[in-house]
């Protein structure tokens, strides 16, 4: 027993007096005064899809930096009783639990408890009990379950059913054997069975259970002090029963227990209560220098939004406009990553389970996220807030947030518009990369650049630099008769000099050509 305290104490000690994580805000005014415009079209699109799909009820959120500008509610909570859903009703959101595994996971990877290519049975023994597919199949690492590659069929009908296992009902599972349908390390497919064991190795390396873990290492340093694991403990006024429509009428869900599959989609939550979480991820994006004020790294965020394992090229995500929009999707811990062809990027997870359907997505790089939750089994919330997403992104125009610039990117523009006026040796041997003149005749570069400084006449002005990244960017030197577009790139050197260099005509636009700005 005193054992068991100490490694508790030792797990805990970190959160211990720790400020509950509180999210930036960056909003720009007329970005969300751009998205507040739309809010009656979103309002009107999800409503429609409630009655559309038989949803008893429905609640969904839209997030600008950090923060829910807007959340809306929908039906009924519990149709026996007549409660309609409100904002603090709670819903189990299932497969979503997942990035909270991922993210338990690669926790103690930090504090340097676990690697993630360590095999499953340094911490599960009893997985040696499972032969391999094939004679020359990898051991099965945390890697391999964090990236849903470790080989395991689809199980969402089988899995969801066992929410409620004990341990000892996971660990009989194992030591009778798995079956493969893929060699470990060659292929994704979605498995609740690989976040099962992931939930037991955090039991195992942390001292506690997985449950205990999550609540007290992340949910209540986020200060989601709404989220709980067993329906029994929410009021039942607060609580979003679950249904199916079957034969054209709603049947209530039997309430699924909490156990060992808990890790794979237990959780019951508020919107807002998970907003705080999905703030917690957009405030990961930018990198910068700011102090780190939550439970796990921005960079560990990061990590988890990457892409790890491929799943191919999907054709179901079509603009607001209804053109083709191919996507790439991939898997990353716990969390999907998406990037479609304009370069939008968004990452999400859904969750499904009997009586229930959710789905979250966030784009990183312009700051916005929906959320959305609803009280039917499987409900389809990802194609909905692909829709609400796509009418966003046309409606009220969004674009990515724009980066800032480097110091030194801002410096080797300034030298710049000086470099390609007057050619100065000094100016040339500060910002130049030797390459420049081995890879075109320095004589070439000032013939060209005096042509079209010619064409734009005297310069006016000089726009500032706009970063593609610390160390390319753009610019404009703005002239009488037109402008010069300056794209650079600089090398990666201590001090770090222009290495390529595109100058090109710009011609003025009708307002520019009459004065405009």
């Amino acid at each position: 027993m005193w054992l068991l305290l100490i490694v508790i104490m030792g797990v805990l000690r970190p959160t211990l007096g720790a400020p509950l994580y509180s999210p930036p805000v960056f909003t720009d005014a007329e970005r969300l005064a751009k998205i507040r415009a739309v809010l009656p079209r979103l309002d009107q699109l999800y409503r429609d899809y409630a009655a559309e799909k038989h949803l008893p009820g429905l609640i969904y959120g839209v997030m600008v930096d950090g923060q829910l500008v807007h959340v809306m509610t929908e039906g009924k909570a519990h149709l026996g009783a007549g409660r309609v859903v409100e904002r603090d009703t709670r819903f189990r959101i299932a497969s979503m639990t997942k990035s909270f595994t991922a993210l338990a996971v690669l926790l103690l990877r930090d504090e340097g408890k676990l690697a993630l290519d360590d095999p499953l049975t340094r911490f599960l023994p009893s997985f040696a009990h499972v032969r391999p597919l094939t004679a020359d199949a990898p051991p099965v690492t945390l890697r391999h379950l964090l990236r849903m590659s470790a080989g395991f069929p689809q199980d969402d009908p089988w899995g969801d059913r066992r929410l409620a296992d004990t341990v000892a009902e996971l660990e009989a599972l194992v030591t009778k054997g798995l079956s493969y349908s893929w060699v470990p390390g060659v292929r994704w497919e979605y498995s609740n069975l690989g976040y099962a064991l992931l939930g037991q190795v955090v039991t195992v390396v942390a001292g506690m259970p997985y449950q205990e873990f999550v609540t007290t290492r992340l949910l209540r340093p986020l200060g989601m002090t709404s989220t709980v694991w067993e329906a029994a403990t929410v009021p039942a006024d607060h609580f979003a029963q679950g249904y199916r429509w079957e034969r054209g009428a709603w049947r209530e869900e039997p309430v699924l227990g909490d156990g060992t599959f808990g890790a794979m989609g237990g959780l019951i939550t508020t919107l807002d209560d998970f907003g705080r979480y999905v703030a917690f991820h957009l405030d990961a994006w930018p990198p910068r220098d700011d102090a780190e004020r939550g439970p796990v790294r921005r960079s560990t965020l990061r990590e988890m939004h990457r892409p790890s394992e491929v799943l191919g090229v999907v054709a179901d995500n079509p603009t607001w406009e209804g053109k083709p929009n191919p996507r790439l999707a991939a898997y990353g811990y716990g969390l999907s990553f998406n990037q479609d062809e304009r370069g939008i990027v968004w990452i999400r997870h859904a969750g499904g389970l009997p009586g229930y359907g959710s789905e979250y997505r966030f784009l990183p790089d312009h700051g916005v996220a929906l959320i959305a939750f609803a009280n039917l089994t499987y409900a389809p919330m990802t194609a909905i807030n692909g829709r609400a997403m796509e009418l966003l992104v046309s409606a009220a125009g969004l674009t990515p947030r724009q980066p800032v610039a480097s110091p030194v990117l801002r410096q080797r523009a300034r030298e710049l518009t000086l470099l390609l006026q007057t050619w100065d040796p000094a100016t040339v041997a500060a910002t130049l990369a030797p390459n420049v003149f081995q890879d075109r005749d320095e004589a070439d570069w000032k013939r060209d650049t005096a042509d079209l400084l010619a064409r734009i006449g005297a310069i006016r002005s000089a726009t500032p630099v706009v970063p593609e990244n610390q160390l390319r960017g753009r610019f404009r030197l703005l002239g009488e008769t037109g402008n010069l577009e300056v794209y650079f790139t600089l090398m990666p050197e201590a001090d770090p000099k222009v290495q390529e260099l595109k100058i090109a005509f710009e011609a003025l636009s009708g307002a520019e050509g009459k004065g405009g700005k």
